[in-house]
């Protein structure tokens, strides 16, 4: 079913609209999710968090893009789930991806002011573009959707090692990208 069918189902308070949002996106969710919690019953709350959030939301939201609108849903739910449960005990998948990404971000306040985070995400987003789409995906896959490497090593038809190498390049690149662009990396 295309999105748009299942956002006029939302629209016409159908339940039906759950059922085919889980069965198009619910993998992917549940990929997102566990990613972030590590815990399949938390898992499992923040989907039917999300699937309720999403009933509240549609009407009156009409989102472009549909699939963005739902994953970001169901991780904004997950992070908060994580923050609750996980008071700093384990590392999850969420955070090593996160941790990854450490050298890229830059120290101290400098990114505090609102402006300047609006700058920062522009300056991402132009060097999210400039990447070849193989890459802007698996950046995205581990640094947005928290795919675990084997997934991505799976889902690009790569290895495991390959998929970490590229990871590792693209944030070299963002870092250089950063600099060059005047962040104090």
């Amino acid at each position: 079913m295309e999105d748009k069918d299942i956002i006029a189902l939302y629209w016409e308070r159908s339940e039906r609209a759950i059922e085919e949002t889980d069965s198009k996106y619910g993998k992917l969710c549940r990929s997102i999710s566990m990613g972030i919690v590590d815990d399949r019953r938390d898992s499992e709350e923040v989907i039917n968090d999300s699937w309720l959030a999403l009933w509240n939301s549609l009407p009156p939201q009409w989102p472009k893009l549909f699939k963005a609108y739902v994953c970001r849903i169901v991780k904004n739910l997950s992070l908060k789930k994580f923050t609750y449960t996980h008071a700093l005990k384990r590392k999850c998948a969420y955070e090593q991806s996160l941790e990854e990404l450490d050298d890229c971000a830059g120290h101290g306040n400098a990114v505090d002011d609102e402006v300047m985070k609006e700058e920062l995400v522009k300056v991402v987003n132009c060097f999210l573009d400039s990447l070849s789409e193989n890459n802007r995906n698996i950046f995205l896959e581990r640094y947005w959707f928290v795919l675990p490497l084997e997934e991505i090593a799976r889902r690009n038809g790569i290895t495991k090692k390959t998929a970490s190498m590229r990871l590792s390049r693209i944030r070299e690149q963002l870092k250089k990208y950063l600099r060059k662009e005047g962040y104090d990396i």
